[in-house]
């Protein structure tokens, strides 16, 4: 981009100089530039593809984030006053027994870690830490074996 300006050389005038034998003024600077000429507004607001998009998705926001709303509450647990019809046995942890050992003794031909994941994860234990008097509810898949 290239730009030239044009500055006229002001002639000195002195006190005899009366304003009608000055000179006319001089004109403007000029100014040459390789740009085009700016093109008049239209009033529209215009966007590149990124800003529509960036537009796009402000908008949306707000409404995807309304029907997520409605959507999650939409549905409401139904509580019922039936009872579960699920029956467990359940085992009692003695002094020294382990699940390791409690794993054995209920399922003797299954791995014994497989069976140590279904009891913890039937009773939500957070460790496989057990004390005596416990009361273990057993998976059914492990009942009668």
């Amino acid at each position: 981009m290239s730009t030239a300006v044009v500055t006229p050389i002001r002639p000195t005038f002195s006190h005899a100089a009366t304003p009608a034998h000055r000179p006319a003024s001089p004109r403007p600077a000029v100014e040459a530039s390789s740009e085009a000429p700016a093109a008049k507004s239209s009033g529209r607001l215009r966007l590149t593809r990124r800003g529509r998009i960036v537009f796009t998705t402000l908008a949306a926001a707000p409404l995807l984030a309304v029907a997520a709303w409605f959507g999650v509450s939409a549905m409401p647990a139904v509580a019922t006053s039936s009872s579960s019809s699920v029956v467990f046995e359940y085992a009692t942890i003695e002094a020294g027994q382990s699940l390791w050992q409690l794993a054995a003794s209920i399922a003797p031909e299954s791995d014994p870690r497989d069976v140590i994941a279904d009891l913890m994860r039937l009773n939500q234990l957070d460790s496989s830490t057990v004390s005596p008097g416990q009361r273990i509810a057993i998976p059914s898949q492990y009942v009668g074996s």
